[in-house]
């Protein structure tokens, strides 16, 4: 049997629907897309990849994965396809209290990480966030888990022109220097059942369906992940690959703005 691969990190979405609607999301988690990744399904795509894989660290997201209704199993699913990976959860945390066995099950992992994403720093989301750095702290005293936190909105970028149907990519021209400043160069997507090279790609026929997307994100669309039954070639080729045409729907320097407030009241489910 061939060795697995080692990478540094492999994701797979929980659940597509997010509560938040941060402008510009790189998964397009503000365009109102619903749904969760089954726990079947999520066995079906990873169970090819699982032998063939070695990620350092397995991210669990969205989305928003609290969102799943049973993302307790969806995490000892995660573990039994990647026993040795650091495995990171990465939430908003506003859905953790319908999760009472999680603290338990991550404690019990030994290697599982609960990544706390903080999306704007204004007073009212901090208002509402104060329940669940609460809950956390009480998770961390209670079970000793491992928490990060991560404060997205402080380095947030522009990834596309534009909102819904209107939305374009940047096209500069410069894959290459895109490639560079990607904060998505190592964070390639496990998603229905094919590995993609990242997020901006994974989903983006999943917005085309919903809004009918320009011409321009032809070339983008025809984006071709790898299939479960490549080559250990195609994989290894796949793996090694750092720019390709694809990185020019990205921009090819930061632009920063300030984050809107993300909030919303939505129904998530």
């Amino acid at each position: 049997m061939a060795t697995a691969r080692v990478m540094r990190n492999l994701e797979i979405h929980a659940a597509h629907a997010c509560n938040l609607a941060c402008e510009s999301c790189s998964h397009y988690s503000n365009h109102g897309h619903k749904g969760i990744v089954s726990l079947d399904e999520a066995r079906q795509w990873l169970a090819p990849w699982a032998p063939r894989l070695a990620p350092q660290v397995f991210s669990i997201l969205g989305g928003e994965p609290s969102i799943h209704p049973d993302l307790t199993s969806f995490c000892a699913l995660a573990r039994e396809m990647f026993p040795k990976s650091t495995l990171r959860l990465v939430t908003n945390g506003f859905f953790l209290e319908r999760h009472p066995r999680l603290p338990e099950w991550l404690r019990a992992d030994g290697r599982a990480i609960l990544n706390v994403s903080i999306h704007h720093e204004s007073p009212d989301y901090r208002k509402r966030l104060a329940p669940i750095m609460d809950l956390v702290a009480r998770w961390q005293r209670e079970h000793g888990i491992r928490v990060e936190y991560w404060h997205s909105s402080r380095n947030w970028t522009r990834r596309y022109h534009g909102q819904g149907a209107a939305m374009e990519p940047f096209e500069d021209g410069h894959p290459r220097r895109s490639w560079e400043i990607c904060t998505a160069k190592f964070c390639p997507q496990v998603h229905e059942a094919r590995l993609w090279k990242c997020a901006p790609l994974a989903y983006l026929p999943m917005q085309h369906a919903r809004f009918g997307l320009s011409e321009k994100w032809s070339p983008y669309l025809a984006y071709r992940p790898l299939e479960p039954g490549c080559s250990d070639a195609e994989l290894d080729a796949f793996l090694a690959r750092e720019e390709e045409p694809s990185c020019a729907m990205c921009s090819s320097v930061p632009r920063h703005f300030e984050l809107p407030v993300p909030l919303r009241a939505v129904d998530a489910s």
